[in-house]
């Protein structure tokens, strides 16, 4: 399982929690139904936590409206 620290995700969406949660699980759900990910990782890693490495590595980041 890959490790991906709070730290480095909580400085990718504006400091908030909730708002990192959200957003990794909308994406989580949009790779369980089958979009493709925006980054490498084997088929045995979950959704969720392709969704915080794509967040990490600024793939995905939360915009607001």
């Amino acid at each position: 399982m890959a490790h991906v620290p709070l730290e480095k995700l909580l400085d990718k969406s504006g400091k908030s929690v909730y708002k990192l949660v959200n957003l990794a699980s909308k994406r989580a759900l949009e790779i369980a139904e089958g979009q493709p990910k925006m980054v490498k990782a084997d088929a045995t890693v979950k959704p969720s936590t392709v969704a915080l490495i794509e967040i990490a590595e600024n793939k995905l980041q939360y915009k607001k409206k």
